[in-house]
């Protein structure tokens, strides 16, 4: 069964900074700190639950696989990859501007 992060170890972060929520995870058995947008989270915790794989696993194997700089990072494009693969397997062409 795949278990998640409980709600209150989330928390805003500086109101001034934006409207980022603070999470601990646990990273290949290292507690560490990531900032994302309260959707990214949803997101994240979704595609965990689909996965049948902790939040925590999920995360360690984003963080192993990643080609980014920051952890960060790495989770906001494994979330994009996940949802446009999603998208291309239902038949869903993938079409985006990219800003220049």
């Amino acid at each position: 069964m795949p278990s998640s992060l409980a709600q209150s170890s989330f928390r805003p972060a500086d109101a001034a900074e934006s409207s980022l929520v603070i999470g601990n995870v646990v990273v290949a058995g290292r507690r560490t700190s990531v900032r994302l947008e309260p959707m990214m989270w949803e997101a994240l915790r979704d595609i965990a639950a689909e996965r049948e794989i902790s939040l925590h696993d999920l995360v360690t194997e984003i963080d192993r696989e990643r080609t980014t700089s920051s952890l960060t990072a790495g989770i906001r494009v494994y979330i994009v990859e996940f949802y446009r693969s999603a998208a291309r397997a239902a038949g869903v062409a993938a079409t985006a501007a990219v800003p220049g």
